[in-house]
């Protein structure tokens, strides 16, 4: 496993981040795995040097943050834990919602709870609230900071120009600032490369892309992507313009390189992310311990530039995706 620096924390992190939205409940989503299949692939990820573990408290409504805790057990120490709020999580509660000072603290101490810590590393804004000043969330996670209920406040999509905005007012209130964007970046969606990308590296902001394989429109060629579990589940794999802006193209030359390579194409697709500068740590998000394992492996690949460009070519630009 290699290690990076999060942004300008100081803190240690891996370069692959355990994504945990597919641990929990069958019945939030039914690709989500079940307790002891999701505990396997945990300990197999500290088993391969991964520290780094993501989730939120709206996946599997926290059940994926109590089974992580659970499977952190001794090692929560050695562990960078980072959840996230902002999304409903009791449609009775109207206050279990959006970045209030309420709903933070009431849906941080529950994360906490379920996590089983006394302090989060990572806290992270899921999405923008357009209901609550940003001068409100910004003192409310200081507050958590000075408390020691979480380490550092990060942030989750939005426009660049938000993000700038949160930075600039965090300094106006002396708050802490946003010290990471886990936002959407994969070889099929490259729009945060106009604004979001370049901001962060100026301001020593650390980089989680989600969705880096693009919900597994990279994983295999495009034209069987339907016949997956997820595919045919997954309403939203196509709500993301992945086909659109020269998609399809990307994807054959990522079969293409694979071959030539033999690896898979997601090993190829993680690579190239992997080779960006700006990018920490992408979130992997996998259900099964082969596919983890693979992962990992993408950490020894190389890809030239002229392969990097090769793929990149074919790229045009799509409609913005993921800030809602």
């Amino acid at each position: 496993m290699e290690y990076t620096t999060l942004g300008s924390t100081g803190m240690s992190v891996s370069r692959i981040c355990l994504g945990c939205m597919s641990f929990g409940d069958q019945s939030w989503r039914d690709w989500v795995l079940e307790e002891e299949e999701s505990h396997e692939i945990i300990n197999r990820a500290i088993d391969l040097g991964i520290n780094f573990f993501d989730t939120a408290n709206m996946y599997s409504l926290g059940e994926s943050e109590r089974i992580l805790g659970k499977a952190l057990e001794g090692y929560r120490d050695r562990a960078v834990i980072a959840s996230k709020c902002y999304f409903e999580m009791d449609e009775s509660n109207p206050n279990s919602q959006g970045l209030s000072r309420k709903a933070i603290e009431q849906e941080l101490a529950a994360s906490k709870k379920r996590l089983g810590v006394d302090t989060i590393d990572l806290y992270q804004t899921h999405r923008w609230d357009y209901n609550t000043p940003i001068e409100e969330t910004l003192k409310t996670l200081d507050d958590a900071v000075q408390r020691g209920d979480i380490r550092y406040p990060g942030a989750s999509s939005m426009w660049a120009y938000q993000f700038a905005q949160s930075l600039s007012k965090a300094d106006s209130v002396d708050a802490q600032p946003f010290v990471s964007m886990q936002n959407h970046y994969n070889l099929v969606y490259r729009e945060e490369e106009r604004e979001m990308l370049p901001l962060c590296e100026e301001e020593g902001i650390g980089v989680l892309p989600w969705s880096p394989l693009a919900r597994g429109y990279l994983t295999r060629p495009h034209e069987q992507i339907d016949a997956t579990s997820r595919g045919e589940a997954e309403e939203y794999l196509y709500e993301h313009p992945y086909r659109e802006g020269g998609g399809d193209t990307i994807n054959e030359r990522v079969e293409e390189l694979a071959a030539e390579k033999g690896v898979s194409m997601a090993q190829i697709a993680l690579s190239w992310l992997l080779h960006q500068d700006v990018v920490d740590a992408p979130i992997i998000g996998v259900t099964s311990v082969e596919h983890l394992e693979q992962a990992v492996e993408a950490l020894d690949i190389d890809l030239t530039s002229s392969e990097q460009e090769y793929l990149e070519e074919p790229y045009e630009p799509v409609p913005v995706s993921g800030h809602e």
